[in-house]
């Protein structure tokens, strides 16, 4: 199972590489159309960013400094930063998860969760969730923000 959530979190990292670089402009990238409440440079931000901190941070113990708050109020950061920032990610998430046993994934995740104590494999399920859904929000904001309605790049089926 580990292997798999590993397999698709950088498949979906891949994915967000590929819509950010499908907006016509960078500047597209950091628009906010009405009845919108994100960017998708901010989303963006908030799934490295959270990558980095619960697998790369808590799971990997890489140090990284999550500043959440950032995230969501940066603004008109480079497509290159930002997609070091994604490259930082998907080594935070395949050096962690390549090290971590799939017997060790029944083990007490190290911080709770809204309160909750969670196993890691149960933790990762999650975040693979988390990540699924910003990067169909990005998926929308793209098609709205350029006004054309097609996928960015391929489909799943390259598993």
């Amino acid at each position: 199972m580990i292997r798999e959530i590993r397999q698709v979190l950088l498949r979906d990292l891949g994915a967000l590489q590929t819509a950010l670089r499908a907006y016509p402009t960078e500047e597209t990238i950091w628009s906010v159309p009405p009845g919108i409440a994100n960017s998708a440079g901010n989303l963006t931000l908030h799934i490295v960013g959270n990558l980095q901190y619960y697998v790369g941070a808590q799971l990997g113990g890489t140090g990284y400094e999550r500043d959440r708050t950032a995230e969501f109020s940066d603004r008109n950061v480079p497509l290159s930063v930002i997609e070091q920032r994604i490259e930082a990610a998907m080594r935070a998430v395949s050096d962690t998860l390549d090290r971590l046993s799939e017997p060790g994934s029944d083990d007490q995740y190290p911080i709770e969760i809204g309160g909750r104590t969670l196993t890691i494999r149960l933790f990762l399920t999650h975040l693979v969730s988390h990540t699924a859904y910003h990067l169909g929000q990005i998926d929308y904001h793209r098609r709205l923000v350029n006004g054309i309605n097609r996928p960015a790049g391929p489909s799943i089926a390259g598993l």
